[in-house]
């Protein structure tokens, strides 16, 4: 068992094959899903949610106007507009405050609910950036072992998605959740 705060978030001792990290860009990875670090409004923002819309075109802020916002744990789809990727899968991550507001949960939540829509939209390929860890200041490496946690959880369960790619745009990052992929692997 993983513990986060208040959260308790069972690891099996392997984690699926269809987990992977890279590094990389994820406006540029061709894949059926990439997964979008949203604000509440869906509107765009700073950090990946202002990359991906730009890569995405203004069609992508047009759309997500329609969908009435998003909260906290929770993901909405859309269409990838101009990116490779089919489509954008924009989900809230919780700020961090101090890990005493089910910050844990909340983020586990945005992995397991973005791989259930995409699993209900019969995605079999899907990038997530680590999300919380910018601006929102959750901890990289307990975000790291969350992203990790709820993935496999999900895909213990369901086996139509084949591919979750854990995508770092810089090499520490990448290190770093090369080295807490490896950990999980060994345990």
């Amino acid at each position: 068992m993983l513990y986060f705060g208040d959260c308790r978030l069972n690891t099996p001792n392997m984690l699926d094959q269809r987990i992977q990290i890279i590094q990389g860009d994820i406006t540029r990875l061709d894949v059926a899903a990439i997964v979008n670090a949203a604000n509440p409004g869906l509107l765009g923002g700073g950090g990946v949610d202002g990359a991906i819309h730009r890569a995405a075109g203004p069609e992508l802020r047009a759309f997500n106007k329609t969908l009435g916002g998003c909260k906290t744990g929770e993901a909405k789809i859309s269409p990838g507009f101009r990116l490779p990727a089919e489509f954008v899968i924009s989900t809230v991550g919780p700020v961090w405050k101090g890990g005493n507001s089910n910050e844990a949960g909340l983020l586990g939540q945005c992995y397991y609910n973005s791989l259930k829509l995409a699993s209900a939209h019969n995605i079999t390929s899907i990038a997530f950036p680590a999300i919380s860890t910018g601006v929102y200041g959750f901890p990289f490496r307990q975000a790291c072992e969350i992203a990790l946690s709820s993935s496999n959880q999900f895909l213990v369960q369901n086996d139509n998605i084949q591919k979750v790619l854990m995508v770092s745009f810089s090499e520490a990052d990448f290190n770093t959740y090369l080295g807490i992929y490896t950990q999980v692997n060994s345990r």
